[in-house]
């Protein structure tokens, strides 16, 4: 049976995989089996090119039904254990040859089996057939039949449906490109789900025997300068159900947009119903109704296979290095050359692997992608939100290998000290990803020798006064303030690098110049000597502005102000001329509260006169009492016109002072 290997396999972070197989041979299809899971991306990707003198004329497929759904009008039914039997329960009336033992036929129509199938089936069952051109009916034993031909056609089509249905697991789907028939150079592509791809890097550094920079002079210890092996391994599965024997792989760094589109299972749209108009004609019409059936189109145009995603020269540097004992950089690079080619695909990144694969059916392999050597540098990066009390040792190194870096683990080694030489484990990390030019952060151990402690703060600070009508605009430094405290307990000078967080509209004041800046920190060194400590203050400012009412200020609180500079002396005796107005008007409004409360206190006593008048008459001393009642009336008439006047000269010297107040501040 001819198949259609895969040559080339691409692999993505994202769950999917673009596959290619290619083949030539002689005939009219070409069946693949996929997962029912795989079936909408096949259906939305396949693409078949015949490269040869052939045509695609089709693509077939099973439909989305279990394997009952698809035999329930199939007239053969046959179990797992007595399938003969079975089969010949199913033939009844059809026409069928049998093939006995000593050379023996019988032919015609199946009348039937008849015996105990629980009871020796082969021996003592019956098989009866009614013979051709003939009404007699001959049995024999189910044992006596060595085979037998299925003469109805429609009973074979059935058996054949019913085997290539059974032959296909319900979890798998078969799709068959019809093609024209002869010779074919065939070549299907499509997208399936496939496992993501993944990297594991080792970060081997390189000591001075190896040819490579050391530290320069006058660099701080903790903060060396030296050379590494960086080297990735890329790990992939085969989850497919064939081995995949010397094929083209390339592995893609990024996320192109992928998404699952239902194109398998049928779907039919609900219609709506239009119901008939009930109508009398004038007598029974009828018209009788053609029907025909439409096929459906055969064949289809395929669009011409994509090219080749990459193309490219394989990158590959050799050094020749001196022998070295144990693990090192020279010794790990020798060990697994890389045959890969780094390729930008806008977005994408992908590598492609020079020397054909081969990876067994359900098995993972690691193939190397990348071995450069890269300078670093040595550095200890403190920050307290990531890892409390104690900076982490960490590798900073430039990512000018021409590739981009996939996220994945790494292992650092270090030269080794003890006798024999050879890298070992120094710690392990996560490197991001990281595009061409990036720089890459390496933190793969923390450094218990220095301890850090940190204490915060925050104050307010008057930087100036302004008189803004009528009030006070006082500009104010809102400071904060960060206490970093490094304390080395080792007996070597330390270098540590304070990541502090960057502030919006915030900036730096009585504080070191950072060395380095990021999008969200800024960097300090802080150099800490043996068995000493070192403090930085990093103090951040931000300029505010509130106000306050003039006339709400005591004026021991101005003279404050005028002892440490804040007002001049100009400006304190134009707030003290304010001050006074404004001390006068409270003074009149206070005077002004009084009257209406002297006025209010008049018409009550009025109005009480005036009810202790309606009792009495106008004769005798009644009519004295009733006189001396008017005589009050009239005094306090007289005292409420006094105080309308006071009111008045009140409120005229109110206004007049306001408007005096108006002048002086704007000046």
């Amino acid at each position: 049976m001819t198949t259609l290997p895969i040559t080339r396999m691409t692999l993505y972070k994202h769950g999917v995989g673009f596959f290619e197989r290619r083949a030539a041979f002689s005939g009219e299809a070409m069946s693949l089996t996929f997962r029912v899971e795989e079936m909408n991306d096949i259906l939305k990707s396949l693409t078949a090119v015949d490269w040869g003198a052939g045509q695609v004329l089709g693509v077939a497929y099973a439909t989305p039904q279990a394997r009952e759904q698809q035999l329930a009008g199939c007239s053969i039914h046959l179990g797992d254990r007595r399938s003969l039997q079975d089969l010949l329960v199913s033939l009844r009336g059809r026409r069928i040859r049998l093939m006995l033992d000593q050379g023996e036929a019988l032919g015609g129509t199946l009348v039937g089996l008849d015996g105990a199938p629980d009871e020796e089936p082969m021996a003592t069952a019956l098989v009866s057939v009614l013979l051709d051109d003939s009404s007699w009916v001959q049995a024999v034993t189910l044992g006596r039949v060595q085979g037998m031909e299925v003469l109805d056609e429609r009973g074979a089509s059935d058996l054949r449906f019913f085997l290539q249905t059974s032959l296909a697991q319900e979890n798998y789907r078969q799709v068959t490109v019809r093609l024209t028939p002869g010779e074919h150079d065939l070549s299907i592509s499509y997208v399936a789900p496939a496992p993501t791809w993944r990297v594991s890097y080792r970060l081997v550094l390189a000591d001075a025997a190896e040819g490579l920079p050391s530290s320069p002079e006058g660099t701080p210890e903790g903060r060396s300068q030296q050379g590494v092996l960086l080297q990735g391994w890329g790990i992939f599965d085969n989850r497919l159900e064939e081995d995949l024997e010397d094929i083209s792989l390339a592995l893609v760094a990024g996320m192109p947009i992928s998404f699952v589109y239902d194109l398998y299972t049928p779907f039919i749209p609900v219609r709506p119903e239009v119901k008939e108009e009930a109508r009398v004609a004038a007598g029974p019409v009828e018209f009788g109704a053609m029907l025909r059936e439409r096929t459906a189109l055969e064949g289809y145009a395929l669009a011409e296979a994509a090219p080749e995603l990459t193309r490219g020269a394989a990158r590959m540097k050799a050094a020749a290095m001196p022998p070295a004992r144990g693990i090192s950089a020279d010794a790990l690079q020798a060990a697994a050359p890389v045959q890969a080619t780094g390729t930008e695909l806008g977005e994408l990144f992908q590598y492609t692997i020079a020397t054909p694969v081969t990876v067994g059916r359900g098995q993972s392999a690691m193939v190397p992608i990348i071995a450069e050597r890269v300078t670093c540098r040595k550095d200890l990066l403190y920050n307290g939100t990531k890892m409390p009390k104690h900076p982490v040792a960490t590798l900073r190194l430039q990512n000018d290998t021409g590739l981009t870096l996939e996220r994945g683990p790494a292992t650092v080694l270090e030269p080794g000290q003890a006798a024999g030489g050879g890298a070992q484990y120094a710690g392990e990390a996560v490197l991001p990803f990281t595009a061409p030019g990036g720089e890459v952060v390496v933190p793969y151990a923390v450094e218990l020798g220095i301890r850090m402690r940190e204490e915060a703060g925050s104050r307010r600070e008057i930087h100036g006064l302004r008189i803004e009508g009528h009030f006070l605009s006082f500009e104010e430094w809102d400071i904060r303030w960060h206490d970093y405290q490094a304390n080395n307990s080792t007996v070597r000078d330390l270098t540590v690098l304070v990541e502090h967080p960057r502030t919006a509209h915030y900036e730096l004041f009585e504080t070191p110049e950072p060395g380095e800046q990021t999008a969200d920190h800024l960097r300090f060194e802080v150099k800490v000597p043996r068995h000493g400590e070192t403090t930085l203050r990093v103090q951040e400012r931000r300029l505010v502005v509130r106000r306050e009412e003039i006339r709400r200020q005591p004026a021991g609180t101005l003279q404050g102000y005028l002892k440490r500079g804040w007002l001049s002396q100009e400006a304190y005796g134009q707030l003290q001329e304010l001050l006074a107005l404004w001390e006068q008007i409270a003074a009149h409004e206070q005077r002004l509260a009084e009257i209406e409360k002297e006025r209010q206190s008049v018409y009550q006593a009025q109005e009480q006169v005036r009810s202790n008048m309606q009792a009495l008459s106008t004769a005798g001393k009644e009519g004295a009492l009733r006189a001396s009642y008017v005589d009050k009336l009239q005094a306090s008439e007289e005292q409420l016109k006094s105080l309308t006047g006071e009111e008045v000269g009140l409120k005229d010297e109110i206004e007049r002072l306001n408007e005096e107040v108006e002048i002086k501040t704007r000046v």
